[in-house]
């Protein structure tokens, strides 16, 4: 896999090959097919799928669970979209963004313990069973949104659907990363790099914001005006919760002073 200094132009190419290697090994299709899904000639597919183009960077990609794993939610969403071409250029450039940002997808489990995390016990296996169907049920919605982000009209309608699609696809990603701490035994992490005082800073921009909210949005929008405000209102409202939780509950304690040591007697 290249280095997260590698050139962008190699990066999309990279993630063409994944895509297509999942579009045919995953969802079966044909060689050509998966070309015109991707908008590419099928003698490049027929490259990536010999291993005779990035012959090394993608054998080394290929073992990577999380980096196919983002291949794979991009070829679920070009085999169900009604107008893949519409849409294959974007998602493969915002997949591509996402594994050069640090040589890997968003959210990838770390392989070994940190600072923040606790050593616990093995995943309740009916847990475990719950978790991987929660993953087929938010890339479903994905799919399902995608369609009808499709299926609209008007541009308006269409960001509501594509806004539920990336939040289900971030749901996906969140509960297989998730999943990948229980498996190693981990059940419980705190956030490490920030500070109380960072969090609470945060708090007070996000208040700041809120408050500067114009008067009589209620009156002045209506219909897909207002749910698309309110969608952004509703996150605001998510952020101060989180961040509240994290505060309660995901910081490390704070350390206890070690008492001073007392000078010995003299005599």
């Amino acid at each position: 896999m290249p280095s997260s200094g590698a050139s962008p132009a190699l990066w999309v190419q990279l993630t063409q090959a994944l895509v297509a290697r999942e579009l045919v090994d995953t969802f079966g299709l044909p060689a050509r097919r998966a070309a015109e899904l991707l908008g590419l000639a099928p003698s490049a597919i027929s490259q990536y799928l010999s291993g005779k183009r990035l012959r090394g960077p993608l054998a080394h990609a290929s073992t990577h669970e999380e980096v196919r794993s983002v291949a794979r939610l991009v070829a679920q969403r070009l085999v169900s979209a009604e107008h893949p071409g519409d849409i294959a250029p974007v998602l493969l450039l915002e997949a591509a963004r996402d594994l050069s940002s640090a040589g890997r997808p968003r959210l990838p489990a770390p392989p070994a313990l940190t600072g923040g995390e606790y050593p616990g016990r093995p995943t309740n296996p009916e847990f475990a069973r719950f978790l991987r169907a929660r993953i087929m049920l938010e890339q479903t919605a994905v799919a399902d949104c995608m369609r009808l982000a499709q299926k609209s009209r008007d541009e308006l309608t269409r960001a509501i659907f594509r806004q539920i699609a990336s939040d289900s696809l971030r749901h996906a990603e969140i509960v297989a990363s998730i999943a990948s701490y229980l498996d190693r035994g981990l059940h419980r992490t705190v956030a490490t790099g920030v500070t109380r005082a960072d969090i609470e800073r945060l708090i007070a921009k996000e208040h700041e914001a809120e408050s500067r909210t114009g008067p009589g949005v209620s009156t002045e929008l209506g219909g897909v005006l207002a749910v698309l405000w309110e969608s952004m209102e509703s996150d605001e409202r998510k952020h101060e919760v989180l961040l509240a939780h994290l505060l309660e509950t995901g910081l490390p304690p704070p350390e206890r002073s070690s008492p001073a040591k007392r000078a010995p007697r003299r005599g």
